[in-house]
């Protein structure tokens, strides 16, 4: 067999796993889920997992890989504001961001579990995720912050992970309604601004 043809099917039996993984975290949890269900659930023999990945760990890292580089390309597209001052600016990452979790969710949360439990993942997803925290705290940079520009940037990423988490999953507080995701990004826009003092810099 050609070697490019190996490669191809090597990467089509990587994406199969990770997508099979995906789809056992959603149904199973992340800490729930062992190789075999991964396996099973992308129909292939168990040993098969460990010509692509070392363990559950790596796997997740990899999607975490992925996801990173699919945040990287909403960077160039139009609407992209890098001044925090700008309540547009704030709005698109908002908005951004609240799509990029309801898209990605399972991932999303498999990465909060797996941190949770094991303090080598939880530092290196730091490291992985440091690029996009600087990013933030690029916009940052014009406004009279009322602290470091990297831990603004990490209270506002956190506050917007949470309540994404939080609403999306049906687990937010009780309104008697439903949110739209209109509500939901105006009303995190207009927090986040405020807080980190865009209407007055």
């Amino acid at each position: 067999m050609a070697v490019g043809v190996r490669k191809q099917q090597a990467a089509r039996t990587e994406a199969e796993l990770k997508a099979a993984a995906v789809r056992a975290f959603g149904r199973l949890g992340y800490l729930n889920t062992k190789i075999t269900d991964i396996t099973a659930e992308a129909g292939r023999a168990a040993g098969s997992f460990y010509n692509h990945f070392a363990n559950k760990e790596t796997l997740l890292e990899a999607l975490l890989a992925d996801l990173l580089a699919e945040a990287d390309t909403t960077v160039v597209v139009p609407g992209h504001g890098d001044d925090f001052r700008d309540r547009e600016s704030v709005r698109w990452h908002v908005a951004a961001y609240w799509d990029f979790y309801r898209r990605y969710r399972t991932t999303v949360v498999a990465l909060h579990e797996a941190a949770t439990v094991d303090e080598s993942f939880e530092r290196r997803s730091r490291e992985l995720m440091e690029p996009d925290l600087r990013h933030v705290a690029g916009h940052l940079e014009h406004l009279d912050l009322p602290g470091d520009p990297l831990l603004v940037a990490s209270m506002f990423t956190t506050l917007l992970s949470t309540c994404a988490g939080l609403w999306l999953s049906g687990r937010g507080p009780e309104l008697g309604r439903e949110l739209s995701d209109e509500e939901a990004i105006e009303t995190l826009t207009s927090f986040l601004h405020a807080g980190i003092g865009g209407g007055t810099a």
